[in-house]
């Protein structure tokens, strides 16, 4: 699957939140001011379409728009994109740094050990 822009997370962002098919006009009511343009927002639709995000239903001249992929699933990926990326693969590395940061306590790494030990 191929990466997104903010803007394209943004449109991500509603569909999850409304957890439903919908229509672009309902989406582009989800913004505040100031708005996009409507057919701006029609294109980075049809972009996330083409990129495996999202699919849609016919009704007419219309689409009502579904997403393909949970959110769960996007953060996932995301994560190990950003792994892979600046920790060479590594979740130790990663931790390390998020410790190291004072990004997480002690208290959530046992927390994280007590999780992976009972998946075991």
């Amino acid at each position: 699957m191929m990466k997104i822009t903010s803007k394209e997370e943004e449109i991500m962002n509603i569909l999850w939140a409304k957890d439903r098919p919908i229509f672009v006009k309902e989406i582009w009511e989800s913004y505040s001011e100031p708005k996009p343009h409507i057919n701006t927002l029609s294109t980075i639709i049809r972009s996330l379409e083409e990129k495996g995000f999202l699919s849609h239903n016919s009704f007419g001249g219309s689409h009502q728009y579904y997403v393909v992929i949970t959110k769960e699933q996007f953060k996932n990926r995301s994560l190990k994109e950003v792994i892979g990326k600046y920790y060479d693969n590594s979740l130790f590395s990663a931790i390390s740094s998020l410790v190291s940061d004072k990004a997480i306590s002690v208290d959530e790494l046992k927390e994280l050990i007590d999780i992976v030990e009972k998946g075991r």
